[in-house]
């Protein structure tokens, strides 16, 4: 219960300090939050003191929902209504992921079997079964997410012969586990999307009361391949937690010869209390056939982001292509600190890996 309390006054706090600028409130029950007397006093003096002088200007807060308490095992199911921890936004769970995470900051025993994948790097470790979840974005929020340098965490690969030619699904996100605090809510159509109600129905008899449609159930399954999220690595450098998720999109021939895609999501987090700022990249990427590609810039999508106790993550996406069906890609961002001084955090090594069956492109984004 003071785990549950503890993140949803660090979510409000983050709102009543400028990080979230939607207009969300909440109101917290005892008997449905399980949490006790003094902490619900406090939330709910919380958010009396978000609703006045105190709001972000020109925003009116309403109560959307009403807070559950955190799934600490097991998974949410379909339809699942939630705020992302991190950055705020209303969003709902279409399906789960049962992804490996190699977290190089969790030591493993000499006598497991390591995974040696991602050999760059001095570090072994060995891949643990995490939960993932595909989830809607909000519309109301999208505007708001100042954390993210876009709200696509989905792209793929035209259906022609140009390679080059990447197409973006909007409001579609990968949410790990520990991202979601579940909410429940009596609104039938509580989250603006356009796939809202083409994926699920609303049935009052059901907990939660979105059910998944033969629609959701179909795409899901004729476009597993190019949606599917197996591997995710993370590694911290002074306070600061780089993970990876990347992701095979397939291969495309030009000027007679292959070219295999990769889309990588990243998300850097400060951990400290101390303000930083990124200033460079540093990729390598190896491919299969034998190249080294060095790739070096400011920022990273034009972006330099500043990561404090208020806003402590950014996350954006990207994409990668080769001449060659694997390879590894990992390096270093450069953060500044408030006096000048610079340090490196390295990117986790991860591969670049093709699946053995050819994807065909996305099949029913015709809406």
């Amino acid at each position: 219960a003071a785990c549950v309390a503890r993140r949803c006054l660090s979510f409000l706090g983050r709102y009543r300090r400028g990080a979230v600028q939607s207009s969300l409130g909440f109101e917290l029950r005892p008997a449905e939050t399980v949490l006790s007397r003094s902490v619900c006093v406090c939330c709910l003096q919380q958010k009396r003191t978000l609703t006045s002088r105190n709001r972000p200007e020109g925003k009116v807060l309403e109560p959307v929902g009403v807070f559950e308490v955190p799934k600490q095992q097991g998974k949410y199911e379909t339809g699942q209504l939630f705020l992302h921890s991190v950055f705020g936004y209303r969003g709902i769970v279409l399906f789960p992921w049962q992804a490996r995470l190699y977290d190089r900051d969790v030591a493993s025993p000499v006598s497991e079997k390591v995974d040696t994948s991602a050999a760059h790097g001095s570090k072994e470790v060995k891949g643990k079964t995490h939960t993932y979840y595909q989830v809607l974005i909000d519309a109301r929020d999208c505007p708001h997410i100042s954390q993210r340098s876009q709200t696509e965490a989905v792209t793929f690969l035209a259906n022609h012969d140009d390679s080059r030619a990447l197409y973006a699904i909007p409001g579609l996100d990968y949410v790990s586990h520990e991202d979601i605090l579940p909410y429940n809510s009596t609104d039938q159509v509580p989250i603006q999307h356009e796939l809202f109600e083409r994926f699920l129905s609303f049935d009052q008899t059901k907990v939660p009361p979105f059910l998944a449609r033969e629609t959701l159930r179909a795409w899901q399954e004729k476009n597993h391949p190019w949606l599917e999220l197996s591997d995710v690595h993370r590694e911290t450098t002074e306070n600061i937690r780089v993970t990876v998720i990347p992701f095979y999109m397939g291969m495309r021939e030009a000027q007679n010869s292959h070219v295999y895609w990769w889309r990588y999501c990243i998300r850097l987090e400060n951990l400290g209390v101390e303000v930083v700022q990124l200033r460079e990249r540093h990729w390598r990427i190896f491919s299969l056939s034998g190249t080294l590609e060095t790739v070096r810039g400011r920022g990273v999508v034009g972006r330099e982001p500043v990561l404090s106790k208020e806003q402590p993550a950014f996350q954006y996406s990207s994409h990668v292509s080769l001449q060659a069906s694997s390879g590894h890609m990992w390096g270093t961002f450069r953060f500044e600190r408030p006096d000048g001084s610079h340090f490196d955090v390295r990117i986790p090594p991860f591969s670049l890996e093709s699946n053995k069956d050819e994807k065909t492109p996305p099949s029913g984004l015709h809406w």
